[in-house]
């Protein structure tokens, strides 16, 4: 039986936000950025790489570090932190990483004869005359980048950010921030062919009102269509624009995610979302005509400590797609078996009796110390560290989505803290249809299984737990119980 596919469908100890899928060789590659856990600031450490089958896409192999952020000649020291990158297999059949470093205003390239080998230094993309792009006043910004190898063989770099940048931080040069861009690159995979030209503008005429481009550049190109996949001013959301060529002619699709559910089940309000809200990156992947949308979700009450996720996107008779809802099982291609142990980390919903709220603010753990949250019991890096929700108060609700149950008679939690109260289970986020009360007795920091028998319904539905009592609790796991297993 293959193994079930969770979201974060990563190990609860590695932190990779920025994912951007790609299928080498019958297997799926995903490059990210590297968050740390417990970070103060994004993307500290290097780049990692993990892998899947293309029909096993809950049996994820670790590929090791692929590139050193000191690797690049232009960070010797190692003081500048690598964000968010992207790779392309080029006409030699060589891979290339692209990287910009924080906000450097410089873009790095590195290349491998493997798609998670160890990638080596080979330049910065640069005009003709080996000016680098980005030295020069009027440049765009180098940010972000989406890499396109064509059919045909041509090069394309798309790149860009919404807010400007002092010109202290990018060698004194102004350059532009006008939305997102695209530039062709020479068959060395380096060199400007033709300049930066301006595609998605974040205001004025050509913008999507309303989901304007912000950052993440993302570019695919399927059943002769090519879609950009964008991380829009709301922040919290992916969406997308679909054109018949790369370098114009792009329309609007709409929303594909958003890592708080703004915009499905009625949700309008971010503070009262079904997730805390934070920025958001990935990429879109197609199998066997099966769509998905890569994207990432905060931890630790901060922006610093994101984890990938991936959902399967619907499409609509006409070819656009739906906007997907955040589920436990993402890429498992159906809903989690209604039996065994699951690990409280794959909620995708979760918030208290005060609602949610955006952890992308000022002192985010001062203002959400009242809320629950994703930690885990060991330092980064630990890959014995056990991830769980801490802070469970009164009120407080975690999700998972779906589960097809079926004869389960009992469901026992992981739970430890101080307190005195039950978890209730339930189908329904409003708690109308319950499914158990379990009481939950914690004395100083206990940890303990707690269980309570289950009011039988079958069929696929979410599970919501909520805490209500005195104290507060740390949920680790959660077993469903049927007769089988029991």
């Amino acid at each position: 039986m293959k193994k079930q596919a969770f979201n974060p469908y990563l190990p609860g100890y590695e932190y990779i936000p920025d994912g951007e899928p790609h299928v080498f060789d019958g297997r799926v590659y995903v490059y990210g950025s590297h968050d740390r856990f417990q970070a103060g600031m994004f993307c500290l450490n290097d780049y990692v790489c993990w892998s899947a089958p293309v029909d096993d896409l809950g049996n994820w192999r670790y590929e090791g570090v692929i590139y050193h952020k000191n690797q690049d000649p232009k960070n010797k020291l190692g003081l500048h932190i690598l964000f968010a990158p992207d790779v392309a297999r080029g006409a030699d059949g060589r891979y290339y990483l692209y990287y910009a470093f924080d906000f450097m205003g410089v873009m790095g390239v590195a290349v491998c004869d493997t798609p998670a080998g160890e990638y080596r230094f080979l330049g910065h993309v640069k005009y003709r005359d080996g000016v680098i792009w980005g030295r020069k006043s009027g440049d765009s910004f180098p940010f972000d980048p989406g890499v396109l190898v064509d059919d045909d063989g041509r090069v394309y770099l798309y790149s860009g950010f919404y807010k400007p940048v002092p010109g202290i931080v990018t060698g004194g040069k102004q350059l532009k921030f006008e939305g997102g861009y695209v530039l062709e690159l020479e068959s060395d995979m380096v060199t400007i062919k033709t300049p930066a030209k301006l595609l998605f503008p974040k205001k004025g005429p050509g913008a999507f009102p309303g989901h304007e481009f912000f950052e993440a550049s993302s570019i695919r190109k399927y059943e002769g269509k090519y879609y950009f996949v964008y991380s829009s001013k709301c922040n919290h959301e992916l969406c997308y624009a679909v054109s018949d060529r790369p370098d114009g002619g792009f329309t609007y699709g709409g929303v594909l995610v958003s890592n708080c559910d703004v915009g499905v089940n009625g949700i309008t309000d971010e503070s009262h979302a079904a997730n805390y809200a934070g920025n958001n990156h990935g990429g879109m992947l197609c199998l066997n005509g099966q769509y998905y949308i890569f994207y990432h979700r905060h931890t630790c009450r901060t922006s610093y400590s994101r984890q990938t996720c991936a959902e399967p996107l619907r499409r609509n008779a006409d070819g656009s797609f739906q906007q997907a809802e955040m589920t436990s099982c993402g890429l498992n291609g159906a809903p989690l078996r209604g039996k065994g142990r699951y690990e409280a980390r794959i909620a995708c919903n979760l918030w208290c009796d005060k609602g949610t709220g955006r952890y992308d603010v000022k002192h985010s753990k001062k203002r959400y110390a009242h809320h629950p949250y994703f930690t885990q019991s060991e330092k980064d890096g630990s890959t014995t560290a056990v991830q769980y929700i801490a802070n469970m108060g009164s009120g407080a609700v975690a999700g998972f989505k779906y589960f097809a149950m079926e004869d389960v008679k009992s469901i026992h939690l992981e739970v430890k803290g101080t307190a005195s109260g039950n978890m209730l289970a339930a189908r329904d986020k409003e708690f109308t249809d319950i499914l158990a009360e379990i009481p939950v007795q914690l004395l100083a920091g206990q940890r303990k299984v707690c269980s309570g028998n289950v009011r039988v319904k079958n069929g696929v539905f979410p599970l919501y737990f909520k805490y209500v009592g005195e104290g507060t609790i740390d949920f680790i796991a959660f077993t469903l119980e049927t007769e089988e297993n029991g």
